[in-house]
């Protein structure tokens, strides 16, 4: 990159890294290998560079929102990385790592409206900071206490999903990074960069949707491993409920849902269990409520309810278009 006209760039890869972590712990949240996702961005000044982080601002909002995720963006320490604005994505868990001061009104913020503009990025940007939201490392009591009201003070712990970095030319000009200006002037660049700890997402979401006491995991729709299960009752001397689970699952293919069919002769209650602990967010369940055109269908964690197999499908598309 040679000329202003080739900017901005945006780099990214998503790779396993490893890191000779002193204390791993608590299992894949903080172990010596991860998976990551690293971009950074290239821009010509100042104005242009806080669009691109801006960008990656809301981006991150949305990503963790697909996900089923209360992300807060909340300022941080620039640690050994530097630069003079810095954002951490934190979604709350009393077994996070990272302790958090807050302002609860934050919880009721959203990225909604926002368009891909100068103007409307910063006004979101500017609307998260509004409310107090530090990690330790920025905590400060008197500024905690002065700016937030007593009744809207949170103090707890999370994990970090995300973090996104503006370092300006902190890196650009030891490398000696600079492009062609109009008119012939030379400058450097301007650069950020923006993490998302994808294996630690996984623990993450475990963390946010498994429900302990009742042994139920439902994984967000956007990464679940089946939309759907197909979990029929099936006793050696009948058959027809099997019968009647194949061309369940195989409508379902057609129509584009991603659907898994338990067809092994284990207990009917197992088979629930089972697919509750695997965290398939939807089951269709063939036994002694399902009967003529209607079929007992779950949302996991929730009442069942008959339906028809159409209003089923409907159900299902209706969900997934949300994502």
């Amino acid at each position: 990159v040679k000329s202003y006209k080739s900017l901005p760039q945006l780099l990214y890869h998503i790779q396993w890294k490893f890191r000779d972590e002193l204390r791993p712990r608590f299992g894949i949240m903080r172990c010596r290998e991860f998976y990551m996702k690293d971009a950074y961005s290239f821009d010509i000044n100042d104005a242009e560079a806080l669009f691109s982080y801006n960008k990656f601002f809301l981006s991150y909002l949305r990503t963790f929102k697909r996900l089923e995720l209360t992300a807060i963006p909340m300022e941080a320490d620039t640690g050994p990385i530097g630069g003079n604005l810095s954002h951490e994505f934190i979604i709350l868990a009393e077994t996070g790592e990272s302790k958090i001061f807050t302002d609860k009104r934050i919880f009721e913020l959203n990225s909604e409206g926002t368009k891909i503009e100068k103007k409307s990025l910063e006004e979101l940007r500017k609307k998260y900071e509004k409310f107090y939201a530090v990690t330790d490392e920025k905590f400060n009591k008197n500024d905690f206490e002065k700016k937030v009201p007593e009744d809207y003070r949170l103090t707890t712990k999370g994990i970090e999903v995300g973090h996104i970095f503006y370092f300006g030319d902190k890196y650009s000009k030891p490398l000696n990074a600079s492009v062609d200006l109009p008119g012939g002037k030379k400058d450097f660049v301007k650069m950020g960069s923006y993490g998302v700890g994808v294996s630690r997402l996984v623990g993450a979401i475990i963390e946010a949707k498994y429900n302990e006491k009742d042994e139920v995991m439902k994984w967000p729709l956007s990464v679940a491993p089946y939309e759907v299960a197909v979990i029929p009752l099936i006793n050696k001397n009948e058959t027809s409920n099997l019968e009647k689970a194949k061309n369940i699952y195989n409508f379902l293919k057609s129509k584009n849902i991603d659907v898994i069919l338990d067809d092994t002769d284990e207990n009917f209650s197992s088979k629930m269990k089972k697919f509750n602990l695997i965290g398939v967010p939807y089951q269709i369940l063939l036994g002694k409520k399902s009967y003529g055109d209607l079929i007992e269908f779950v949302e996991t964690g929730k009442d069942s309810q008959s339906l028809s197999l159409e209003q089923i499908v409907k159900v299902l598309t209706e969900q997934k278009e949300k994502i």
